[in-house]
């Protein structure tokens, strides 16, 4: 079973969003187990545009490539070299040592609860 932490948001494409700014964000546990062993991460530079509900990466498994998208507007401000050095960390932490980038916001997309996001889930 899928673990959906209460202190995140999360967007209904699987990604969640921590508090803060820069905020953090990376990819659910959900995705991350639909995903499978995730084998490659190509993710935006440090100081490159994202926009929310936009690609601002990709995922490639095991299984199939997927979409990164942002969960908010605003300039990456970090990325995480350890997750591209080993992509496994998606797998293994996705909300710890495999989140993906860190930017500061100029604003916030839709985004769910843990309640509305594991309503959203349930069916997975």
């Amino acid at each position: 079973m899928s673990t959906i932490p209460e202190n995140l948001q999360y967007t209904a494409e699987h990604e969640w969003l921590g508090a803060g700014d820069p905020a953090t964000f990376g990819v659910t546990d959900v995705a991350a187990e639909a995903l499978g062993d995730i084998v490659f991460l190509e993710l935006p530079a440090v100081g490159d545009a994202i926009t929310a509900g936009a690609v601002c990466g990709e995922i490639e498994s095991t299984k199939s490539v997927s979409e990164l998208f942002s969960p908010i507007t605003g300039t990456v401000v970090e990325v995480n070299q350890a997750a591209v050095d080993d992509p496994s960390l998606v797998n293994s932490d996705p909300y710890g040592d495999g989140w993906l980038v860190k930017a500061s916001v100029t604003e916030a997309g839709p985004l769910l609860t843990a309640t509305e996001y594991g309503s959203l889930t349930s069916g997975s």
